[in-house]
Formats: C-alpha cells, structure tokens, sequence
C-alpha cells in the first residue's frame, strides 16, 4: 500500500499534540514557590515523564491493567517527591500537578487550525496511552474536534503492545495498512510501522524543554518526516 491508501490518522497525544513539560514544569515551580523552594524544576519534570512513562509502556502485557496514566502520573510525582527533597509539598499539591495540570496542558500551536483541514480527508483519531478523561478535558480546553479518541485504557494494551495498533486500526474498520500512525517518538512509531501502519514523524524539538528530546532524529524507515503540522498537512495533499 501507498501514502494514497491511507484513510486514517492515528495520533499520539501526550508530546506530540500536548507541551507537558511547560504544564509540568510551571506547575511544579508554583507549588515550590509557595515553599520557597528553589530546584531545576525542568529536569525534574523530565525525571517525572520518564518514571510515568515507564509505568505505562507495554503495560497489560502480562495482566490486566490495575491502573491508567493518570495514577502513574501520581505514583511518579510521589516518588519523585521523596527523592528531590519536596517533602513539603501536600496530597492537595500533588493533585494538582498530576491531576489538574495534567487535564489542562495547552496544545503546541502548530495544530489545532491544522486538524480541521486534516479531518477533511482522514479520520483524525487521537490514539494514546493517556487516560480518556485526559484526552477529553484537554481537547475540551484547546477547541480540539477528534473523530475518535482511542485510548489503550479501552484496548487493555498499552504501546507499545502490538495488540494496541492491531486494536486501534480494528476500532476504526480499516487495515493496517490504511492507517497513519503520527508522532514525535520514534518509539511508538517504530512499533506501528512492524504492525503495518504508515508512520509520520512530526518534530518536537522542545518537547523535553532545553534539555532536548531523548530521539529527536527520525528512523529513516519512516514514511513522512515533517518540521511541523502544517508541513505535514502539504506532504499529505491537504491545503492549509
């Protein structure tokens, strides 16, 4: 199959339509403050993405999942918490970094007047292993329409299960093979493309904050790489 077959647009949210690390890191900055507390809250924050992360991936592999993305988000900021010295900071301040700063990141700017044209062609489904009730309140926030919001909290494996895309292009009655998998993570990629899906990078160099991203170079195996979304939106024949 051709980039012509595709028929649907599955995106991962979390980074690649989500700045986490700006909610994360004023949010953890805000609470500190209250307490006087000076810390390199961006490096923190990437600790806090990379232990929730790893709760998450390939989760439901062995068993049934016990839990969703956003007890990891908390499970992590409690570890994290114990290790970097916030001792001070309260179950009312933990929930609202994991909780309500979580359900209000704001989108990267490059995609919402994007995804209206995109929908225009494709399915636009988001495809993730945030929570449901994360996709809904920040799409609710940031104007977002999806056709469909598929989370692996439905599916019962996680990404980067293969049963997680397999399910995804079954929700939606489509082959693999007419599925786009669209993210900034080579990792989910990756794994979409070994199932069949079509797979665009989409470039989020401050995803991780000055830091960097951990991958920031595209697998070469990909089939679209792109600077931005309306950059995508041309190399997939859609005006923008």
């Amino acid at each position: 199959m051709s980039l012509g077959d595709i028929k649907a647009l599955t995106f991962d949210t979390g980074g690649t339509i989500l700045d986490w690390h700006t909610g994360f890191s004023t949010a953890l900055a805000d609470v500190g403050a209250k307490y006087g507390l000076e810390k390199d809250w961006p490096a923190i924050t990437n600790e806090l993405r990379r232990r929730s992360l790893g709760k998450m991936l390939n989760l439901g592999e062995h068993e049934p999942p016990a839990y969703n993305f956003d007890n990891a988000h908390r499970a992590a900021l409690d570890e994290i918490c114990a290790e970097f010295g916030l001792d001070e900071f309260t179950d009312e301040d933990r929930h609202a970094i994991a909780w309500d700063r979580a359900h209000n990141f704001e989108c990267w700017p490059d995609f919402p007047a994007v995804l209206p044209k995109l929908r225009e062609k494709f399915y636009c489904a988001s495809f993730t292993i945030l929570s449901f009730r994360i996709i809904i309140e920040t799409a609710r926030r940031n104007g977002i329409s999806w056709d469909a919001v598929i989370s692996c909290e439905a599916i019962g494996k996680y990404k980067v299960l293969p049963d997680a895309y397999q399910t995804a292009a079954k929700f939606l009655q489509l082959d693999v093979g007419e599925c786009c998998m669209v993210a900034c993570h080579n990792f989910d990629l990756d794994a979409a493309k070994a199932v069949g899906f079509k797979t665009a990078f989409v470039k989020r160099p401050d995803e991780w904050g000055p830091a960097g991203p951990p991958d920031p170079e595209p697998n070469p195996i990909h089939d679209i790489v792109a600077d931005t979304f309306p950059d995508l939106a041309k190399q997939l024949g859609v005006e923008v």
